[in-house]
């Protein structure tokens, strides 16, 4: 019935003042998404954000505005597609039209689905209209929470309720300064019950990272793992460092991940670069190399080892 070149189609859900303008001006100025082809943008709803001349000019969009929920219907859907011959759409939801109605021309094809959620209103919409923001995020790829900066405690709690819905989705918090890097306890590879953390490679990578955030979860835990030590000249009397290479983006950008330990009673000295097992309580303290206080190794054990087969830690996956 609607025959042609497939087209892609990107959908932005979202109840009204989400966020989801925003995200679509700030999408359209990237230049990544400048590519060959003409974009047509439509709109669900009205809200306050603006889409600039400028800015849909430059980035060769055209919009139109669909007021009512029933003219978002194949027929009308591929007369629109006829008049503007677009590349990619890009649809603007309405929040208050119940997704599981929708229906496209058949050579339209989802690339992609997004959910724009204002972190300070979720709890409202999630109480009262469930159902429809149920729809929004059950086929969703990403849920992107924006303004979290007053409900950072609350942010597991959201991240559980969209799990429940959804557990494939990524999500993403933001607060004023961009995205919140938050690991939460449900994804951390091995479990704060216990008194005990064998850490891999991976794990003690995360370990690291989020004893910088969340001190509080380490502090008087025994931890147990492999480490490269370091030991240098100008470090306190009865202290080294083990820790871990780490790989941030690439080969070239190599960091040493590791805190500062102190020596049990009786325990011999490590040497530059040796290869151990290290069993240690954590504590947070006063360390004049952290400027500040922050987490402190004191060993229990320390054993010689070998290096391992995977010895750097990497964050690039």
């Amino acid at each position: 019935m609607f025959g042609g070149k497939p087209k892609q189609v990107y959908i932005i859900n979202g109840f009204l003042e989400a966020g989801k303008t925003e995200f679509i001006k700030f999408t359209l100025a990237q230049d990544y998404f400048r590519i060959k082809g003409n974009t047509l943008l439509i709109l669900c709803e009205e809200g306050e954000e603006e889409y600039p001349a400028e800015l849909m000019k430059k980035s060769g969009t055209d919009m139109i505005l669909i007021e009512e929920e029933e003219q978002l219907n194949p027929m009308q859907l591929a007369s629109i597609e006829k008049t503007y011959k677009p590349d990619r759409i890009i649809i603007e939801w309405n929040g208050m039209w119940n997704f599981k109605d929708f229906k496209m021309p058949d050579n339209w094809k989802l690339a992609q689905q997004i959910t724009v959620i204002d972190a300070s209103t979720f709890p409202v919409y999630y109480m009262n209209m469930k159902s429809l923001l149920a729809e929004q995020i059950r086929n969703s790829e990403m849920i992107i929470f924006n303004r979290c900066d007053n409900v950072r405690n609350d942010l597991p709690t959201y991240r559980r309720n969209i799990k429940a819905v959804n557990p494939r989705a990524d999500i993403v918090f933001e607060d004023a300064n961009g995205e919140i890097n938050e690991i939460f306890e449900e994804d951390l590879p091995y479990d704060l019950k216990s008194d005990e953390l064998v850490l891999d490679t991976n794990a003690y990578g995360i370990f690291y990272l989020d004893a910088m955030d969340h001190l509080e979860r380490y502090v008087g835990k025994r931890i147990v793992f492999q480490a490269l030590c370091m030991t240098p000249p100008d470090f306190p009397k009865g202290y080294f460092i083990p820790g871990r290479m780490a790989m941030t983006c690439c080969a070239q950008d190599m960091a040493f991940l590791g805190y500062a330990c102190k020596y049990g009673e009786g325990q011999d000295p490590v040497k530059d670069k040796d290869w151990v097992v290290v069993t240690a309580t954590v504590k947070q303290e006063f360390f004049p190399e952290y400027g500040g206080e922050g987490p402190v190794l004191y060993a229990e054990k320390i054993e010689k080892s070998k290096e391992p087969k995977d010895a750097v830690v990497s964050f690039t996956a």
